[in-house]
């Protein structure tokens, strides 16, 4: 099988990371989520089982598919949101539910349409390139902030990558993360406590509909979900130069979503961070075969969703500071050329310097996170500059 032949240890370690920072990352939001509407515990695990299950395919057949790297994720604004509303709110899990569906209906009406897409193409290259510096410049942050909470493990894993980048920089990632395993579990940080033994099951539960609902969760969701994620994860698309059908990823979000949602598959999405992990140079040298480092993330996000606590308890094993640090290691050769692009045209520069500072600021306005106001601010810079052009000549 070609997957097999092209499949090579950068790529299994990229598809790894990306599965760790990604489940790792925003696992306790989808918690406090399910909570908020007063999940039982097979209820909460059945959200596990559907997001996963919903991640991992539309993430492993889209890439096997189309030979590219398509990466896909749940919304974690999306769950923030979710878990505020639904305290203040007081919903049941059926109105939250109901909530879920009318959402994945929104979502999947603009995949179809391919409206979003259109917008997304007419943002200029470096825009959308300070973009997504300013999105992932976070993690390259907590890599490094990382080093207050333990600063051996994380000059012990900093050391590592350097070295490997010297002298076998295809190996960076995994070495680094090997690194940084062993000398956790050398200071006693692995929790393996937390590893038990189970499978997920489904719960369905039976939907309802409230304009309450309607008004104070679906809506909420469905901006957040476009603005917030799926925003970041069309611009890492253009910046990765993949060919990617984007529209038709989307609907296939949203149609998924539609599906789970009455398990607790609450939103689906673009992914931008994991993204960024597996199509960049140090996923795989040929860029033709990165698929396979998205195809291998994809398998562990459906072990996750299958095996539930297990997978659940491996993941949440490894020391914070670990994951934070591998992810802005990882992240180091996209946020670069990310600013590379943004700043290599004068005329764009300004335009996309304050496009990366507001994305990289975390503000958020009106539940709306950094990255869609980014856009909007080095949009609204770039039009000021190219509209007082001609009265200046």
């Amino acid at each position: 099988m070609r997957f097999f032949r092209d499949l090579n240890a950068p790529a299994f370690a990229a598809g790894f990371v990306a599965a760790l920072v990604g489940f790792t990352s925003s696992i306790a939001v989808v918690f406090q989520a399910a909570q908020a509407f007063h999940a039982t515990p097979e209820q909460t695990t059945s959200w596990i089982w559907a997001i996963g299950l919903g991640v991992g395919l539309c993430t492993l057949v889209p890439s096997l598919l189309l030979r590219m790297p398509v990466m896909v994720a749940w919304s974690t604004p999306g769950a923030a949101v979710l878990a505020t509303a639904g305290l203040a709110g007081d919903f049941s899990m059926a109105q939250a539910i109901g909530a879920f569906i009318v959402s994945a209906l929104l979502i999947t009406v603009v995949g179809a349409t391919g409206w979003f897409e259109r917008i997304m193409n007419r943002i200029p290259m470096e825009i959308a390139a300070a973009l997504l510096a300013g999105v992932l410049a976070r993690f390259g942050l907590d890599a490094f902030s990382a080093a207050r909470g333990n600063l051996l493990l994380v000059l012990a894993m900093l050391l590592a990558y350097l070295l490997c980048r010297r002298l076998a920089a295809r190996y960076a990632v995994i070495a680094t993360l090997l690194v940084g395993i062993l000398w956790a579990a050398f200071q006693g940080r692995m929790q393996w406590s937390a590893v038990q033994a189970g499978w997920a099951m489904p719960v369905f539960t039976m939907p309802e509909f409230s304009l309450q609902a309607l008004i104070s969760l679906a809506v909420p969701l469905f901006v957040v979900t476009m603005a917030s994620q799926n925003m970041p994860g069309v611009v890492v698309i253009k910046a990765s130069g993949y060919p990617i059908p984007t529209s038709r990823i989307i609907t296939l979000t949203g149609v998924s979503t539609l599906l789970l949602a009455p398990f607790g598959g609450y939103a689906l999405n673009l992914s931008a961070i994991t993204a960024a992990i597996c199509m960049g140079p140090e996923a795989h040298e040929d860029r033709s075969k990165r698929y396979t480092a998205a195809a291998v993330c994809g398998c562990f996000y459906l072990l996750m969703g299958v095996f539930g606590a297990v997978v659940t308890g491996l993941l949440t094993a490894f020391p914070k500071e670990l994951v934070a640090c591998i992810a802005g290691l990882a992240l180091l050769g996209t946020i670069g050329g990310g600013l590379a692009t943004a700043l290599q045209q004068e005329k764009h520069r300004e335009a996309a310097l304050i496009t990366f500072l507001v994305t990289l600021s975390g503000v958020v306005i009106g539940g709306v996170g950094s990255a869609f106001w980014g856009v909007i601010a080095g949009s609204l810079a770039l039009f000021i500059q190219h509209w007082r052009r001609p009265d200046a000549a």
